[in-house]
């Protein structure tokens, strides 16, 4: 494997962290008064609160938020090491995609609720965490993909 091979291995390995970083940290602070404190919402308590209401959206979110980037990453490590043939690639970007589709999701919430205009909602440091992992990871396919189509010298 070539230093840049070596570089997208560590970087995607760094993403078996940075995950589960992401969703302990706050998504979003929201608030019912403005005058009032905000509670933080990360991706795990959302889903703990999904889990006791709606089952099936609880369901999507959690494929969608945790299954889906992890998959990914752990297919993309496998590629790596040579453990999992380069056609895996079709498959993990469709995880890629799903897991793109959660912050969507999470940034339609927030816009909308800002447009109901009943209470306050930031975003918060774990939104950007959680999109800039998405993105490395969608970025780390793409490299891949661009590496193994090189015809060898």
């Amino acid at each position: 494997m070539n230093r840049s091979g070596w570089v997208l291995t560590a970087l995607n390995l760094s993403l078996l962290v940075l995950y589960p970083l992401a969703w302990w940290a706050p998504l979003m602070r929201a608030g019912l008064l403005p005058l009032f404190s905000l509670n933080e919402i990360s991706v795990l308590t959302g889903l703990q609160s999904l889990w006791a209401t709606d089952i099936f959206l609880a369901l999507v979110v959690t494929i969608f938020a945790l299954f889906a980037p992890y998959l990914k990453t752990i297919g993309l490590a496998l590629v790596h090491f040579g453990l999992l043939k380069p056609a895996a690639l079709q498959v993990l970007h469709i995880l890629g995609k799903l897991a793109m589709a959660d912050i969507f999701l999470i940034a339609l919430y927030i816009t909308l609720s800002k447009g109901v205009g009943v209470g306050r909602i930031e975003a918060a440091w774990g939104l950007y965490l959680f999109t800039l992992c998405i993105l490395t990871s969608l970025w780390i396919s793409w490299r891949t993909e661009q590496s193994l189509s090189k015809p060898l010298d």
